[in-house]
């Protein structure tokens, strides 16, 4: 299990990763989300905002979203990190993605872009 911080430090590190890839920033300027990342087993909220191209993070949850993450808090630290990528867990149901097909795409693609695979 990991903890609210250890989720809070892969996300940050997810956001370093996204805000340094200009690639990236240009192809979602216009691509504007907000992301509530939830933990399943520990009480564990955080805000990812696009806005313009650029990542912030926030502890807690905003007042609407347009994506969810939701899983258990190692399957969250891992996935931030990249230790993992969202495949598997999403397969197996230990990570529920709740948004727009579209949406879902482009998060996964992030992802690949920031990690590899």
């Amino acid at each position: 299990m990991a903890s609210h911080e250890e989720i809070t430090a892969s996300l940050l590190a997810f956001q370093e990763g996204y805000n340094k890839n200009e690639r990236l920033k240009i192809m979602n300027r216009d691509w504007d989300r907000i992301v509530l990342v939830q933990a399943s087993d520990i009480p564990s909220q955080h805000t990812l905002e696009l806005r313009n191209g650029e990542l912030s993070v926030k502890e807690g949850a905003p007042s609407r979203a347009d994506l969810t993450v939701i899983a258990d808090s190692e399957t969250l630290a891992d996935l931030f990190y990249g230790d993992i990528t969202p495949t598997e867990p999403y397969m197996n149901g230990t990570l529920k993605i709740i948004g727009s097909e579209d949406d879902i795409v482009r998060l996964d693609f992030i992802s690949l872009m920031i990690w590899g695979e």
